[in-house]
């Protein structure tokens, strides 16, 4: 099975809720699957995330999907959806969630069900993140700090 590779926006003001056991951080999705890791054009990146500001956001709901998978609500959601778009037209064949919804619902995935509510958080950067063979454990292979972060 070839490595997997994702971009997130880690959201570390929640990393008490999401606790997986497999080295992802609590986070929003930019996209996922993305490229092999070979094939990654590092700069390529950078250019694509270059313009997009930091920028606050809260966690202000609790919600489930069909399959009662937790998550929390992202607001607004809109930055989180055009960093997503942004990517996705860079790379056309790595739609999101290789294409299985037909829309994109940025959320931030929990392990826990008891959450305090509002949660004010910020988007400082975007992380690729890399799936090792050996034991399918994820690292981080690079942060793109989004702009207005030192």
């Amino acid at each position: 099975m070839p490595r997997r590779t994702a971009l997130i926006v880690p959201v570390p003001e929640a990393a008490a809720y999401y606790q997986p056991g497999n080295g992802v951080p609590a986070h929003v999705t930019v996209l996922f699957p993305f490229l092999e890791p070979e094939a990654i054009d590092e700069d390529a990146l950078a250019a694509v995330l270059a313009p997009f500001p930091a920028f606050e956001f809260t966690l202000d709901r609790f919600e489930r999907f069909e399959d009662g998978t937790p998550w929390l609500h992202p607001s607004p959601p809109t930055r989180f959806v055009d960093l997503t778009a942004a990517v996705w037209q860079r790379w056309p064949e790595c739609p999101p969630y290789g294409g299985a919804f037909d829309e994109i619902i940025p959320h931030v995935t929990v392990t826990v069900g008891d959450v305090p509510l509002p949660i004010a958080c910020r988007a400082a950067a975007v992380a690729l993140i890399e799936e090792s063979e050996e034991d399918g454990r994820w690292s981080e292979r690079r942060s793109f700090l989004l702009q207005g972060v030192a």
